[in-house]
């Protein structure tokens, strides 16, 4: 088959690849249905993330089970199924406890941009839906494999709750997921922090109540300014920079819970800030299956539409221009389908 490998910076290349196939009786092979390109990606394609190989792309994948190994029981060949960005085997006391994404056996998945892909620890990843999907339905679903699970984590982790102002720390995929996500959980106020005019008006429509478009010192001196000078009970970090993290802990009450759900890049953080400002933090790879059954009911029911994050479609042959559109800011997220 073909499938997406990443060679160097900027060199994203559709091309052959092995087919993959049961390597251990645990596995499942998947047909993808639909995948996409993460925001997480492009810190490899901007060069941020070192590149000794050609690495095979992608954790983000919905797809019908085609074939499992012989020690898979709850997850059957022709059922459409939804999978975490990592696979994880489910029995471990880590798993139990509802963190799967730190499992003490947790492997990454091999590469979702593409056809076929193999996952490890079936049972415990992949998630089946309650029937055969619409094809309008599939980008919600999609985003239940990461950006929409990340953001339940997100407001979850800040402890968003009715009558709670949250603000939301970044305007990319998982930001404006968080704002589903702090809606559902009833949060009275969302402050969206956002420069970009097609985002904020995605952002409304998701249930953000208010817009702050100040960054550093001065995005914090707004929230200040609207929260009776207090900060706000609960801020989610959505991007993973040292400013982003910053602004966000400034943006926290005493008392109040801060989440970051970025992936940190050049994060550095002042112990003594953090020993005064006083406040609960939570973060980490969101443990996605565990929230992925209530969301798929929520997907399935209509209750929310996340898929609308994704802003442009391409055949998955086209997956470099996916990347191009998303890093030059054109895209919001990139979905990729295999069969077009």
């Amino acid at each position: 088959m073909k499938g997406t490998v990443i060679h160097a910076p900027w060199d994203v290349r559709y091309e052959d690849r092995e087919d993959p196939r049961i390597e251990e009786p645990t596995d499942a092979i998947i047909r993808t249905v639909a995948t996409c390109v993460c925001g997480s990606d492009l810190w490899t394609y901007r060069g941020l993330n070192p590149i000794e190989k050609p690495i095979p792309m992608g954790h983000e994948y919905v797809g019908i089970v085609e074939e499992v190994g012989p020690d898979v029981r709850h997850v059957k060949p022709g059922q459409f199924v939804i999978g975490a960005f990592f696979a994880t085997d489910g029995t471990c006391p880590i798993c139990q406890a509802g963190y799967p994404s730190s499992c003490v056996n947790r492997r990454s998945i091999p590469g979702a941009q593409a056809p076929y892909v193999r996952i490890p620890w079936a049972d415990g990843t992949l998630v089946p839906t309650p029937g055969m999907p619409d094809r309008a339905l599939i980008p919600s679903l999609l985003t239940l494999s990461d950006v929409m699970g990340t953001g339940w984590f997100a407001a979850d982790a800040a402890e968003v709750r009715p009558g709670k102002t949250a603000v939301i720390v970044g305007d990319g995929a998982v930001g404006l997921c968080a704002v589903i996500a702090a809606k559902q959980m009833g949060a009275s106020r969302i402050i969206v922090m956002s420069r970009h005019e097609k985002r904020q008006a995605l952002a409304k429509e998701f249930g953000a109540t208010d817009i702050v478009e100040e960054r550093g010192e001065e995005g914090v001196k707004r929230i200040l300014d609207m929260t009776d000078g207090l900060g706000a009970e609960s801020v989610l970090e959505c991007v993973g920079t040292n400013e982003s993290m910053m602004q966000a802990i400034q943006c926290t009450r005493p008392g109040g819970h801060m989440s970051f759900v970025g992936v940190p890049h050049g994060v550095s953080l002042d112990g003594r800030l953090l020993f005064y400002k006083q406040i609960h933090l939570h973060g980490g790879p969101a443990p996605v299956r565990r929230y992925l059954p209530d969301l798929i009911q929520l997907v399935w029911e209509g209750k929310i539409q996340p898929g609308k994050v994704f802003d442009l479609e391409l055949p998955l042959e086209q997956v470099a221009e996916g990347y191009r559109a998303m890093h030059e800011r054109r895209a919001i997220k990139a979905l990729l389908w295999p069969d077009a």
